[in-house]
Protein backbone atom coordinates (compact mmCIF):
# COMPACT_ATOMS: atom_id res chain seq x y z
CA UNK A 1 0.00 0.00 0.00
CA UNK A 2 1.40 3.34 -0.82
CA UNK A 3 0.50 7.14 0.40
CA UNK A 4 -1.69 6.23 3.33
CA UNK A 5 -1.25 9.42 4.99
CA UNK A 6 -2.18 10.81 1.43
CA UNK A 7 -5.29 8.25 1.61
CA UNK A 8 -6.63 9.27 5.08
CA UNK A 9 -5.94 13.49 4.14
CA UNK A 10 -8.18 12.65 0.64
CA UNK A 11 -10.62 10.37 2.74
CA UNK A 12 -10.92 13.48 5.09
CA UNK A 13 -11.44 15.73 2.20
CA UNK A 14 -14.47 13.56 0.62
CA UNK A 15 -16.42 12.32 3.67
CA UNK A 16 -16.79 16.37 4.98
CA UNK A 17 -18.23 16.98 1.39
CA UNK A 18 -22.53 17.18 1.51
CA UNK A 19 -24.20 14.25 0.28
CA UNK A 20 -26.89 11.76 0.75
CA UNK A 21 -25.64 10.45 3.74
CA UNK A 22 -25.30 13.80 5.59
CA UNK A 23 -28.68 15.21 4.29
CA UNK A 24 -30.45 12.03 5.93
CA UNK A 25 -28.84 12.77 9.03
CA UNK A 26 -29.24 16.52 9.01
CA UNK A 27 -32.81 15.57 8.77
CA UNK A 28 -32.84 12.93 11.47
CA UNK A 29 -30.90 15.13 13.79
CA UNK A 30 -32.74 18.22 13.26
CA UNK A 31 -36.32 16.92 13.63
CA UNK A 32 -35.51 14.22 16.64
CA UNK A 33 -32.24 14.89 17.91
CA UNK A 34 -28.36 13.63 18.19
CA UNK A 35 -29.83 10.01 19.26
CA UNK A 36 -31.58 10.15 15.94
CA UNK A 37 -28.47 11.16 13.96
CA UNK A 38 -26.20 9.12 15.23
CA UNK A 39 -28.39 6.19 14.52
CA UNK A 40 -28.31 7.24 10.92
CA UNK A 41 -24.48 7.65 11.17
CA UNK A 42 -24.08 4.20 12.49
CA UNK A 43 -26.52 2.70 9.87
CA UNK A 44 -23.98 4.64 7.37
CA UNK A 45 -21.29 2.94 8.52
CA UNK A 46 -22.66 -0.63 8.46
CA UNK A 47 -23.19 -0.21 5.31
CA UNK A 48 -19.86 1.17 4.30
CA UNK A 49 -18.38 -2.16 5.82
CA UNK A 50 -20.89 -3.79 3.53
CA UNK A 51 -19.16 -2.12 0.52
CA UNK A 52 -15.81 -2.52 2.17
CA UNK A 53 -16.49 -6.52 1.81
CA UNK A 54 -17.84 -6.57 -1.55
CA UNK A 55 -15.32 -4.47 -2.48
CA UNK A 56 -12.45 -7.02 -1.51
CA UNK A 57 -14.31 -10.17 -2.36
CA UNK A 58 -14.86 -8.38 -6.08
CA UNK A 59 -18.64 -7.96 -6.34
CA UNK A 60 -18.44 -4.08 -6.07
CA UNK A 61 -16.69 -4.58 -9.71
CA UNK A 62 -19.49 -7.02 -10.53
CA UNK A 63 -21.98 -4.47 -9.79
CA UNK A 64 -20.13 -1.27 -11.46
CA UNK A 65 -19.15 -3.88 -14.70
CA UNK A 66 -23.23 -4.79 -14.94
CA UNK A 67 -25.47 -2.21 -16.90
CA UNK A 68 -28.60 -3.94 -15.29
CA UNK A 69 -27.40 -4.62 -11.61
CA UNK A 70 -25.80 -0.84 -11.89
CA UNK A 71 -29.42 0.25 -13.04
CA UNK A 72 -31.63 -1.81 -10.54
CA UNK A 73 -29.22 -0.35 -7.02
CA UNK A 74 -29.40 3.28 -9.05
CA UNK A 75 -33.01 3.52 -9.78
CA UNK A 76 -33.99 1.68 -6.07
CA UNK A 77 -31.60 4.17 -4.48
CA UNK A 78 -32.92 6.81 -6.44
CA UNK A 79 -36.52 5.97 -5.78
CA UNK A 80 -35.55 5.68 -1.51
CA UNK A 81 -33.70 9.12 -1.55
CA UNK A 82 -37.02 10.89 -3.53
CA UNK A 83 -39.16 8.70 -0.70
CA UNK A 84 -37.49 10.09 2.14
CA UNK A 85 -37.70 13.40 0.43
CA UNK A 86 -41.07 13.53 -0.35
CA UNK A 87 -41.86 12.16 3.14
CA UNK A 88 -39.94 15.10 4.63
CA UNK A 89 -41.87 17.63 2.28
CA UNK A 90 -45.46 15.77 3.19
CA UNK A 91 -44.53 15.89 6.71
CA UNK A 92 -45.03 19.93 6.78
CA UNK A 93 -48.44 19.96 5.48
CA UNK A 94 -49.67 17.74 8.16
CA UNK A 95 -51.27 19.69 10.86
CA UNK A 96 -53.39 17.49 13.03
CA UNK A 97 -52.88 17.88 16.66
CA UNK A 98 -51.66 14.40 18.23
CA UNK A 99 -51.74 13.26 22.23
CA UNK A 100 -48.42 13.52 24.08
CA UNK A 101 -48.21 9.49 24.63
CA UNK A 102 -49.20 8.98 21.21
CA UNK A 103 -46.40 11.37 19.65
CA UNK A 104 -43.74 9.93 21.94
CA UNK A 105 -44.89 6.61 20.42
CA UNK A 106 -44.33 8.40 17.17
CA UNK A 107 -40.79 9.52 17.74
CA UNK A 108 -39.48 6.23 19.34
CA UNK A 109 -40.70 4.62 16.05
CA UNK A 110 -39.01 7.38 14.19
CA UNK A 111 -35.79 7.00 15.50
CA UNK A 112 -36.01 3.28 15.26
CA UNK A 113 -35.99 3.68 11.99
CA UNK A 114 -33.28 5.93 11.41
CA UNK A 115 -30.53 3.36 11.57
CA UNK A 116 -32.42 1.79 8.26
CA UNK A 117 -32.22 5.35 6.37
CA UNK A 118 -28.82 5.68 6.93
CA UNK A 119 -28.15 1.82 6.13
CA UNK A 120 -30.20 2.04 2.89
CA UNK A 121 -29.77 5.38 1.86
CA UNK A 122 -25.71 4.47 1.41
CA UNK A 123 -26.03 0.47 0.59
CA UNK A 124 -28.42 1.88 -2.15
CA UNK A 125 -25.95 4.07 -3.90
CA UNK A 126 -23.86 2.51 -6.63
CA UNK A 127 -21.72 5.80 -6.67
CA UNK A 128 -20.29 4.62 -3.79
CA UNK A 129 -19.30 1.10 -5.36
CA UNK A 130 -17.92 3.05 -8.06
CA UNK A 131 -15.98 5.21 -5.83
CA UNK A 132 -14.09 1.94 -3.67
CA UNK A 133 -13.17 0.45 -7.27
CA UNK A 134 -11.44 3.56 -8.63
CA UNK A 135 -10.34 5.61 -5.53
CA UNK A 136 -8.92 2.66 -3.44
CA UNK A 137 -6.47 1.10 -6.19
CA UNK A 138 -4.67 4.28 -6.78
CA UNK A 139 -3.08 3.48 -2.95
CA UNK A 140 -2.11 0.03 -3.99
CA UNK A 141 1.16 -1.22 -5.52
CA UNK A 142 0.79 -1.83 -9.49
CA UNK A 143 0.60 -5.60 -9.54
CA UNK A 144 0.12 -6.29 -5.65
CA UNK A 145 -2.49 -8.28 -3.84
CA UNK A 146 -5.10 -6.32 -3.30
CA UNK A 147 -7.40 -7.76 -0.80
CA UNK A 148 -5.49 -6.52 2.84
CA UNK A 149 -4.81 -3.21 1.65
CA UNK A 150 -8.54 -2.90 0.76
CA UNK A 151 -9.90 -4.09 3.78
CA UNK A 152 -7.20 -1.60 5.28
CA UNK A 153 -8.62 1.21 3.58
CA UNK A 154 -12.53 0.43 3.68
CA UNK A 155 -11.80 0.21 7.33
CA UNK A 156 -10.28 3.51 8.00
CA UNK A 157 -12.63 5.08 5.64
CA UNK A 158 -15.41 4.14 7.58
CA UNK A 159 -13.82 4.74 10.97
CA UNK A 160 -13.19 8.38 9.42
CA UNK A 161 -16.34 8.50 8.55
CA UNK A 162 -18.06 7.65 12.00
CA UNK A 163 -15.56 10.72 13.73
CA UNK A 164 -16.87 12.72 11.20
CA UNK A 165 -20.58 11.77 11.87
CA UNK A 166 -20.11 12.23 15.49
CA UNK A 167 -18.84 15.63 15.56
CA UNK A 168 -21.06 16.60 12.79
CA UNK A 169 -24.00 15.49 14.74
CA UNK A 170 -23.20 16.54 17.82
CA UNK A 171 -22.86 19.81 15.97
CA UNK A 172 -25.98 20.08 14.27
CA UNK A 173 -27.69 19.22 17.30
CA UNK A 174 -26.01 22.40 19.43
CA UNK A 175 -27.00 24.60 16.58
CA UNK A 176 -30.72 23.47 16.55
CA UNK A 177 -31.10 24.58 20.42
CA UNK A 178 -31.08 28.00 18.60
CA UNK A 179 -33.68 26.75 15.53
CA UNK A 180 -37.05 26.09 17.76
CA UNK A 181 -39.14 28.14 16.35
CA UNK A 182 -41.71 26.00 14.39
CA UNK A 183 -41.23 28.14 11.27
CA UNK A 184 -37.55 27.95 11.18
CA UNK A 185 -37.93 24.01 11.98
CA UNK A 186 -40.21 24.09 8.95
CA UNK A 187 -37.63 25.83 6.40
CA UNK A 188 -35.07 23.66 7.39
CA UNK A 189 -37.41 20.39 7.05
CA UNK A 190 -38.16 21.66 3.41
CA UNK A 191 -34.73 22.38 2.28
CA UNK A 192 -33.99 19.22 3.40
CA UNK A 193 -36.52 16.97 1.73
CA UNK A 194 -35.85 19.08 -1.02
CA UNK A 195 -32.20 18.05 -0.99
CA UNK A 196 -33.01 14.85 -0.98
CA UNK A 197 -35.18 14.45 -3.55
CA UNK A 198 -32.86 16.24 -5.99
CA UNK A 199 -29.98 13.79 -4.89
CA UNK A 200 -32.26 10.99 -5.74
CA UNK A 201 -33.09 12.07 -9.38
CA UNK A 202 -29.24 12.92 -9.67
CA UNK A 203 -28.59 9.81 -9.15
CA UNK A 204 -31.51 8.44 -11.11
CA UNK A 205 -29.45 9.99 -13.91
CA UNK A 206 -25.98 8.56 -12.84
CA UNK A 207 -24.59 7.12 -15.69
CA UNK A 208 -23.00 2.81 -15.25
CA UNK A 209 -19.01 3.16 -16.00
CA UNK A 210 -17.65 0.14 -18.25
Amino acid sequence: MENFYLYILMCIFLIILPGPDTAVATKNTLSQGSGAGLKTALGTCCALLIHTSAAVLGLSAIIVKSALLFSVFKYVGAIYLIYLGAKTLWSLWKKEEAATAETETKIQFEKSSCFKQGFLTNILNPKVAVFFLTFLPQFVEAGSNTFVPFLLMGITYTALTAVWFLFYVYLIHQVSTFMKKPKAQAAIEGITGTILIGFGLKLAFEKAQH
